[in-house]
């Protein structure tokens, strides 16, 4: 029987060569766009996942209201670490950690820029990276060691075994190799190139060991081990108070735990709750699989029923001899399952071909793992789901025919058989109407935002990374990159334009007591404003001129709005226990989120190690006035390697996550579109073929070729419209949803909506006016020969 039900599959497709085609085309598009999400959507939900003790691992946050609202933080206090071990019994471990930064390692004449974290001895055994050689309880122990992963050790020490070799590390002193890692997965929040135990960075760096008992500064990230997540809220109820408990009461801040599992898709926060985050992007891009699937098995049960009247005579005869209905249906869904089988075939070779290009497009490594039972597992279910979604109606649909009446050529479809095609008809526009408009107002978005005004001038601002030998040789280096006429602006600062990596309460006259606002800090030399090309509203820059610019302050007009000072020079600000002369206003600098509204902020003279930003002057040849700079560089500070950013490369990097959401929409909802045309295309032939007869007479009868076009589009139009008005609430329900996570977004203006029904009604009117042309122009001789 089964091998009756194959051959009667294959002979229906080879008899309906073009509906076969347009129905394996559609498919295997729709299950290749969706197995290509799903590859995404994997790949995010496993963030961090491979850990053995995920389930137990959290990271040390901070919260507490101010700014008129609850806010959450990463950086905490360096006696934490040690404080939480005996905070309570459950507590089974802690580490600590800094944030991460690019170090020079020197091995020979080589030397590579690559980037490191600052760990203490627990973060292995916490964490379990993978060690290829050494162990991970003790191998972080030692201030004179450094671990590295396998990359690193092929890119310095190439062939050789790189154990117990020394590296020289930032020109400061040479490490000897006791650890190596496997690489870092590229499913993992962190990412580093090598680590350096704890006890050397407080060797090095004075202020580690001046922080060690100090709970105001909010510098480090500390990391917890529980020894069952159970105990989680006991856990979170001990500590709590500790930094009020010792002394910051100011603002009245309490910890608490972030567990491993969330950080990668829910690690974002608004008022003290978690919002947004990848989680939104993982949904949005799960329901555009279902949606395009979903189009595809459309396609499919369309085609099949429509074609219902040729294989009538079929199922009369069949159920004449003797084959139930049950019989029936499961010919016609195994049919469906073999079509899904054959697309299948087909969607695997595709998927092999496109991932290349669409690991570039998401800017990961994945792949399709054919060793592993869950890929088939999948597989299969794929199949079958889609095999048994796309032929359902039509297997249910065809079987339900009477035999006395299809054996007597009755079979008339009526307006009850085409009325739950109309419906999937309209399902299929509503679902490209809602990603085509999707994709407009993603691209309006990323239009506002990268258009707004950034209060600075990013052209030629290139950004170097300081070291201290750069900062012995600053001001020779300055005056000479000057003097050459190389650049026209030269400056430190903390931090570089596109980013905040400080921030700090300020007081003021007239300050609510309850209010606690904390600012943008900007720790800058001289010429910092002239370099970066910011405006001064009032009153003047740091100079050298002036001594006492030492205890001096300028803040931008956000800042200014927000104390509401009427004569703010000369005002007295309080800042870290002293007074600070204010002595300027700058316009707002757009240094954070491009989404969020320029927050208040200071400029205060200070070495706080950071950046180097110079401003080139204004010639044609940008590469030959950058060999300049790096021929300076490299007579100041020749240890290094010269590597650097501009700052409008930098500023883009801020978009990211909204470019590839633009990006992928834009990918899936034009293939959507192609999915939609293919069944569009293969109904209106089917639909031409069946009326031939008709338009015949109505040619005798006087009709033109425009009165039979206008025929056959008004039917499919006004599936279209109707389309239209059920989709346009859902849509603009969806992108409020969407657009509410950005604080600043554009505005749902009702032209969007009417471009995409204007482009989905004039598509599928070309495509029903195309199939319908060649049937308008038939001669009705020889369509109505045989009556």
């Amino acid at each position: 029987m089964i091998k009756n039900y194959f051959l009667i599959t294959i002979r229906n497709l080879i008899k309906n060569r073009i509906f076969s085609i347009i129905n394996i085309v559609g498919l295997s598009i729709g299950i290749t766009c969706s197995i290509l999400i799903i590859l995404w959507i994997t790949d995010e939900i496993s963030y961090d996942k491979f850990h053995p003790k995920a389930d137990r691992l959290y990271q040390l946050w901070g919260r507490a209201h101010y700014d008129n609202r609850v806010n959450s933080w990463t950086s905490v206090p360096l006696p934490s670490y040690e404080a939480l071990k005996s905070a309570n019994v459950h507590i089974q471990n802690t580490a600590v950690m800094d944030w991460g930064s690019d170090h020079l390692l020197t091995v020979g004449e080589k030397k590579l820029m690559k980037r490191g974290h600052n760990a203490s001895g627990e973060f292995l055994t916490m964490f379990e990276f993978p060690l290829i050689f050494g162990n991970a309880a003790s191998v972080l122990d030692d201030a004179s060691s450094i671990v590295i992963t396998q990359k690193t050790a092929k890119d310095l020490f190439g062939d050789e075994d790189p154990v117990n070799k020394m590296i020289r590390v930032d020109d400061k002193g040479d490490l000897k190799v006791s650890g190596i890692l496997k690489d870092i997965p590229g499913n993992s929040t962190f990412d580093f190139d090598f680590l350096l135990p704890y006890k050397y960075w407080r060797s090095v760096v004075p202020w580690v060991v001046d922080n060690e008992d100090n709970w105001g500064n909010y510098s480090f990230q500390v990391f917890v081990e529980l020894s069952d997540p159970l105990y989680l809220e006991e856990v979170q109820k001990s500590i709590k108070p500790m930094l009020i408990d010792h002394g910051q009461t100011e603002i009245k801040p309490e910890f608490f735990l972030y567990p491993l599992e969330r950080w990668r898709l829910h690690g974002s926060f608004e008022n003290g709750v978690e919002k947004g985050g990848m989680y939104d992007f993982v949904k949005m891009f799960g329901l555009i699989a279902i949606f395009i699937l979903l189009i595809a098995c459309i396609n499919f049960m369309n085609l099949s029923t429509a074609r219902s009247v040729g294989r009538a005579r079929e199922v009369g005869i069949r159920k004449t001899m003797g084959s139930g209905r049950l019989d029936l249906i499961f010919q016609f869904i195994s049919e469906s399952m073999l079509i899904t089988l054959v697309s299948f075939g087909i969607v695997v070779l595709l998927t092999q071909l496109l991932l290349p290009a669409y690991n570039s497009l998401v800017e990961k490594k994945l792949f399709i793992d054919y060793a592993s039972p869950i890929f088939w597992l999948f597989s299969a279910s794929i199949i079958l789901l889609t095999g048994i979604i796309s032929g359902s109606y039509p297997a249910f649909y065809l079987s339900s025919f009477q035999p006395v009446k299809v054996l007597k050529g009755k079979v008339l479809e009526g307006r009850r058989g085409s009325l739950p095609r109309k419906i999937l008809v309209i399902m299929q526009f509503g679902f490209s109407i809602l990603l085509i408009t999707g994709t407009i107002v993603i691209l309006k978005q990323i239009q506002l935002v990268k258009n707004r005004e950034l209060g600075y001038d990013q052209d030629r601002l290139v950004v170097v990374e300081r070291n201290e030998e750069l900062n012995r040789n600053y001001e020779v280096l300055k005056n000479e990159l000057l003097q050459t006429g190389i650049a026209e602006g030269v400056t430190l600062s903390n931090s570089p334009i596109t980013d905040i990596h400080s921030n700090n309460f300020l007081g003021w006259p007239g300050k609510p007591e309850d209010q606690r606002i904390l600012f943008t800090t900007i720790t800058t030399s001289y010429d910092y404003t002239q370099t970066m090309g910011i405006r001064l509203l009032m009153g003047r820059d740091f100079s050298e001129d002036f001594i006492s610019d030492s205890s001096a302050i300028i803040i931008n007009k956000a800042a200014l709005d927000l104390m509401n000072l009427e004569d703010p020079l000369g005002t007295q600000l309080d800042l870290w226990g002293d007074k600070r002369t204010l002595i300027g206003v700058i316009d707002n600098v757009l240094m954070g989120s491009p989404y969020q509204e320029v927050r208040p902020s200071f400029l205060v003279l200070a070495d706080w190690g950071g950046y180097v930003t110079i401003r080139l002057r204004p010639n044609n040849d940008l590469n030959g006035s950058l060999n300049q700079v790096k021929r300076l560089f490299e007579k100041y500070n020749p240890a290094y390697p010269f590597e650097y950013t501009f700052a409008d490369q930098d500023f883009d990097k801020k978009f990211k996550s909204i470019n590839l959401t633009s990006n992928l929409v834009n990918l899936f909802a034009a293939l959507a579109i192609l999915i939609t045309g293919l069944g569009l295309l293969g109904l209106s032939t089917y639909t031409a073929e069946q009326r031939t007869k008709e338009i015949g007479i109505r040619k005798v009868m006087g009709a033109s070729v425009m009165n039979i076009l206008s025929m056959m589009s008004y039917d499919f139009a006004k599936l279209v419209v109707i389309s239209f008005i059920i989709a346009v609430p859902v849509t603009w329900w969806a992108l409020r949803v969407y657009l509410d996570q950005y604080p600043i977004h554009v505005k749902l203006q009702p032209w969007i909506f009417a471009a995409t029904g204007f482009f989905a009604l004039s598509f599928a009117v070309f495509i029903v006016a195309a199939q319908s042309l060649r049937a308008a122009q038939t001669n009705p001789v020889n369509t109505l020969r045989d009556e």
